[in-house]
């Protein structure tokens, strides 16, 4: 870390104050910044102007007319900065590597307990959600309702606990929900037709794809086009990766999103009159629809990394309730009259497990979740969770 270099640095968190609004706290890696200078956010490519500089030491706040390499500074005055974002010399731009969050693993619905608080829940959602990237805040299109998401049962109830100490807003909160997915596991050619004709001029795209997992460490969507010899203008060509990127947000199953998916486009036709991007956005729409559903989807749900410290009294009894809750155990060590525990377990399982462990341990054990990654439900358990949601068993 030189500052003799050109100015970097990483915005590592964003937080609202009550006096002087947002704030960034950022570390410098180069250069040096002086209060009041410009910068170029290199995620977004615009220039924020950094009013002022700031040291933070618990609640007070010690301005700073210039920071170096090395340092840790809050920032003022900006407009659009986000967590994990590289602010820079304009005129020599560099992008630092950024911080990598997990999706939300739990979904909760809101709302306020009284009507007049409509709009104040409102701006203390966005505000939360602008200081913590694993805090995903969403209205349910279907039921109106608002919809919060984040990595645990603790994440959300420390959340619920803001807005009620800092916005002073009573809400009312429904049952936890957790955030599956979907996927699919085979490979599936299929040919898609749209036409429409009412009079006038109609709608016509036809589109031949091949729809399969996506490869090994690619997240969203692939898409290949290999139409060869221009039987499709390009602007349709991006109407249809456009179309699957909107149909991906909901699934076949239970209309949750799909994350991974392979798509080849291998051919396709068009009428020079009724065809349009629209038509060929709708067609891969309706081919989404169709091709997912023969190419065998299952739900995947969250995996969370259990560690747990339990007095060796207590270790049979805390096995056999984690073998009820589906967990898979990865380790066993013991640590002088303890034991140590570290299994991956769902986190469907996991609601209300600290008040259970409490229970069985005499409040004795300590344990701790983090997310590890996603994986198939098994088939009895989908049976289950199709019938939770949607009332009645499934058959695709």
């Amino acid at each position: 870390m030189e500052e003799k270099d050109h100015f970097s640095s990483l915005a590592f968190k964003i937080a609202t104050d009550p006096f002087v609004g947002r704030v960034a706290f950022f570390r410098v890696y180069s250069g040096s910044l002086d209060s009041g200078e410009f910068v170029l956010n290199a995620n977004t490519n615009k220039k924020e102007r950094i009013s002022k500089i700031m040291q933070i030491h618990a609640n007070k706040q010690n301005p700073m007319p210039k920071i170096q390499a090395g340092d840790i500074g809050a920032a003022v005055g900006f407009k659009l900065i986000r967590t994990g974002d590289t602010l820079c010399d304009p005129k020599h731009p560099i992008v630092l590597e950024s911080m990598v969050f997990p999706d939300p693993v739990i979904s909760i619905a809101v709302e306020p307990r009284t009507q007049e608080d409509i709009d104040k829940l409102s701006i203390a959602l966005h505000k939360l959600a602008e200081e913590d990237p694993t805090f995903d805040v969403r209205v349910d299109p279907e039921t109106g309702q608002t919809v919060i998401s984040g990595m645990g049962e603790l994440h959300l109830d420390i959340l619920s606990d803001r807005i009620k100490r800092e916005f002073n807003i009573e809400i009312s909160k429904g049952k936890p929900q957790v955030a599956y997915k979907e996927a699919i596991s085979a490979v599936v050619e299929h040919r898609q037709i749209y036409k429409k004709q009412s009079g006038g001029r109609g709608r016509f795209a036809d589109i031949l794809v091949e729809v399969s997992p996506a490869d090994k460490g690619i997240k969203g969507l692939q898409f290949i086009n290999e139409i060869k010899g221009g039987s499709l203008p390009k602007e349709y060509i991006s109407a249809v990766e456009k179309g699957f990127n909107s149909a991906m947000q909901n699934g076949v199953l239970l209309g949750f999103p799909m994350n991974r998916l392979k798509v080849s486009l291998l051919d396709g036709s068009y009428h020079s009159v009724d065809s349009d991007p629209l038509s060929f956005e709708v067609v891969a729409g309706l081919a989404f629809r169709e091709v997912c559903k023969m190419a065998k989807p299952t739900l995947l749900e969250p995996i969370m990394i259990l560690e747990l410290l339990t007095p060796d009294e207590y270790m049979g009894n805390v096995m056999s309730d984690l073998n009820k809750r589906r967990a898979n155990l990865i380790d066993v060590s013991s640590h002088i009259g303890n034991q140590a525990i570290k299994a991956w377990v769902p986190i469907a399982e996991m609601f209300g497990y600290i008040t259970a462990l409490r229970t069985i341990t005499s409040g004795r054990a300590t344990s701790s979740l983090e997310f590890s990654h996603y994986d198939k439900v098994q088939k009895d358990i989908e049976e289950n969770v199709m019938y939770s949601i949607r009332g009645y068993s499934v058959k695709i």
